[in-house]
């Protein structure tokens, strides 16, 4: 691979490029999760204002098809950008989001909202490897770490800032449909930058064709110790897509906020700011993105000394006690701290997963496993969507027993952490470093 020139590790040590697809990821993502954090809302209502109403197993079935492909395309296509160029993929895959984006607040059948909705989760599953792709070509040994660091965080940020901000508005003072054609902007915007500003960074010496990317599947499939910490992690991602789905239906039809309002516009009131502030399903994806934003570095500093596959137990533990929390109390105190214990677990166990990954992969197949690794999103987002919306059917809208729902979630996630204590006493490879 062709590094850059410089050594240092410093904000002034990343190239232009570097910059441009770190604000591609911002309004990318903040684009994505302005949208997911209120789509599965708007696809079961109907109401006045907008909605589409869905049944919950529909929209279940939406996310469960839509999803995995943001986690299975980005495989094949890091191949294909090598092969036609990072530039003139970038300029597909933000054409395709774009489009994708817009009609799905346009259209209102159940077919042409699956298809717009496919067209979009195409696009970004093209995007996701371009970007990460990038961002490794454009830095080197010292500052690598910083480079991801601050790709990571700007994550974070556009999930934080998008729905806080502009999704509460649009749907304040205006319509659902506002709300796709701003992430239609979003992405749409970003062409001039790919045309204007966007360098092809450096080729490594050698690439892989999509037949070798292909092939590698048979060998890391194959590997039936990889494969089964993969599907067992699985099961604590099943729990994460719910963020998306039944916490927010369950926040619609069953937690009075009306306290925590009332707290936040006093507080607001009594430094001079008047506002009417209203809790709402955006802000789930809020608390999840700020909690990572606050906590990420302390918890990464607690835990980096600790072996990978016991912080994952302890960090789906966490994980799993905010599902407990819901269980316990709809009030509006618990369902916030629900939420953030959720995000602690989270930040907790993904980081240390993809750092065992890593250890545990072949030396000279490690950017394979690394790719097939994100088959826990495949699994988690698949079986999560429709069965999580069909349980919410049955238990919460059929039997008016939400806790039920929780605690079944409760049980899944323990049974991921019995799975994972087994498997690491019984069937992983020992690190070689």
């Amino acid at each position: 691979m062709t590094e850059p020139t410089t050594k240092e590790s410093g904000f002034r040590s990343f190239p232009r490029v570097f910059w441009v697809v770190v604000m591609m990821e911002f309004f990318e993502r903040g684009s994505f999760y302005g949208l997911m954090s209120v789509l599965s809302v708007y696809m079961v209502e109907a109401t006045s204002d907008g909605g589409l109403g869905f049944s919950k197993g529909s929209a279940g079935l939406i996310n469960s098809v839509t999803r995995p492909v943001l986690y299975f395309l980005p495989i094949v296509a890091g191949a294909v950008a090598d092969r036609f160029g990072y530039r003139r993929t970038l300029m597909v895959a933000f054409t395709l989001m774009s489009a994708g984006y817009y009609l799905s607040g346009q259209v209102t059948s159940y077919g042409w909202v699956f298809a717009a909705l496919i067209l979009m989760s195409t696009g970004a599953g093209i995007f996701k490897p371009i970007i990460s792709g990038t961002i490794a070509r454009s830095t080197h040994e010292g500052n690598s770490g910083l480079g991801f660091g601050i790709f990571y965080w700007t994550i974070n940020l556009g999930a934080f800032l998008f729905p806080l901000f502009l999704v509460n508005y649009l749907r304040t003072h205006s319509t659902w449909s506002s709300i796709f054609t701003a992430s239609a902007i979003g992405t749409g915007v970003m062409l001039l930058p790919t045309i204007f500003l966007y360098k092809e960074p450096p080729k490594p010496g050698s690439t892989k064709t999509l037949g070798q990317v292909l092939r590698g599947a048979f060998l890391v499939l194959g590997d039936w110790r990889f494969v089964s910490m993969i599907a067992i992690y699985s099961g604590f991602w099943v729990l994460y897509f719910q963020m998306f789905d039944t916490v927010l239906w369950y926040l619609a039809a069953h937690v009075d906020m009306s306290p925590f309002d009332a707290g936040i516009n006093a507080a607001l009131a009594a430094v001079g700011i008047s506002a009417k502030f209203k809790f709402d399903a955006e802000h789930v994806t809020v608390i999840n993105a700020g909690t990572i934003i606050v906590l990420q570095l302390f918890i990464s500093a607690l835990v980096k000394k600790w072996r990978a596959l016991p912080t994952m137990i302890g960090g789906i533990a966490v994980g799993t006690l905010g599902f407990v929390l819901l269980a316990i109390s709809a009030s509006p105190w618990m369902f916030m701290a629900g939420i953030v214990v959720f995000s602690v677990g989270e930040m907790t166990a993904h980081p240390k997963f993809i750092s065992y990954v890593g250890l545990v992969a072949p030396e000279d197949k490690k950017a394979t496993y690394m790719g097939y690794s994100f088959l826990y999103g495949v699994i988690g987002s698949s079986v999560g969507g429709y069965t999580g919306a069909k349980l919410y059917e049955y238990f919460v809208d059929g039997l008016n027993r939400p806790r039920t729902l929780w605690l079944i979630f409760v049980g899944l996630g323990l049974a991921t952490m019995v799975g994972l204590f087994l498997y690491d006493k019984f069937i992983a490879p020992r690190p070689t470093r």
